[in-house]
């Protein structure tokens, strides 16, 4: 991720599986922490050995429930939101919240507060199931050249937590279980949809439009992104149905063909608004005669200071997750 690949994790199969104890885990005992703060881990370590490079992150946190995209980090957890696409074709969340880090316990701070805004509810399977797809996304931008502000990678790291898939027969749900149920399964139809056109080889249409989550995760299939699928399974012989589903699911998934490149000198990258802004305020200081005059020198609107320092130094070593070099 360091080198400016994108990346996306992302755990799927029956509710019930697992999904959300391999993505999140528990605090205690340690050797049951789930992917995303292992993630943190292996982030904050190479800025831990720090030289020559710097880096700017930051990290957001949206489920999709019931079709509508929600921000976990918003002042209203529970308004909706909507998606976008600029030119390039590349999807976003308009006013989506970003929130710097800077150290591991800060990114779990930012964590535990979106997981409890995360909408759930008890079924007959699951007492507490994921109504919702989760997406943590941590991203990075980084600067080779301080000083010139020249050479600029970013990328991001999505970390996906699906909603189970389930059937009513077994979950007994009923009302708005059943509601939420409905548009779980839908989507996740879709997200099947667009893995087998993907697979399919000879489709000229790739239903991304079918879903929020499979315009989400549009550049995950089949674009510019290193992806990894985990496929949870239930050991119960009576989920036996569910569990040859989510295996053909994993094995259809593992046959997409991803691009991915590094993303190299993003024009909106906010690593080089602050370098500019500095370097702007560092000239006015330095034609400043005086003191006095240095007071009157008007404090800029963006970029903020707190935010300023949020700029860490690191080195150019890369970011490892094992996993994550195997492309679907």
């Amino acid at each position: 991720m360091t080198e400016g690949y994108n990346g996306t994790v992302f755990a799927y199969g029956q509710t019930g599986g697992g999904k959300t104890f391999t993505m999140q885990g528990v605090v205690d005992p340690a050797t049951q922490r789930g992917l995303i703060p292992r993630a943190f881990d292996q982030i904050f370590d190479t800025v831990a050995v720090a030289e020559e490079t710097r880096y700017l992150i930051h990290a957001s946190f949206l489920e999709i429930y019931n079709e509508e995209v929600r921000d976990l980090l918003g002042e209203d957890p529970k308004a909706r939101l909507e998606l976008r696409e600029r030119p390039d074709g590349d999807v976003f969340v308009k006013d989506l919240s970003m929130h710097a880090v800077s150290s591991v316990s800060t990114c779990e701070v930012v964590m535990n507060r979106g997981w409890k805004n995360r909408a759930t509810g008890s079924t007959a399977m699951n007492a507490v199931s994921s109504r919702s797809h989760s997406i943590f996304t941590i991203h990075l931008e980084r600067c080779d050249d301080p000083a010139g502000g020249s050479k600029i990678r970013a990328s991001k790291l999505n970390l996906v937590d699906l909603a189970g898939s389930e059937r009513q027969s077994k979950t007994g749900a009923v009302g708005d279980r059943l509601k939420e149920a409905t548009k779980i399964n839908l989507s996740l139809s879709a997200l099947g949809n667009v893995i087998s056109a993907l697979v399919d080889g000879r489709s000229t249409h790739v239903p991304y439009r079918d879903s929020k989550l499979t315009r989400l995760l549009q550049d995950s299939l089949g674009g510019n992104t290193k992806t990894l699928m985990i496929a949870c399974l239930s050991p119960a012989d009576n989920n036996y149905d569910e569990t040859l589903s989510t295996l053909r699911y994993a094995n259809r998934a593992k046959s997409i063909k991803n691009r991915p490149r590094i993303n190299e000198d993003p024009k909106d990258a906010l690593i080089r608004q602050y370098l500019d802004e500095i370097r702007r305020l560092k000239e006015m200081l330095d034609r400043s005669g005086s003191p006095a005059s240095r007071e009157e020198i008007p404090r800029p609107a963006t970029p903020e200071p707190q935010i300023i320092e949020k700029i860490v130094h690191v080195s150019s070593a890369s970011l490892s997750l094992p996993s994550l070099s195997s492309v679907i």
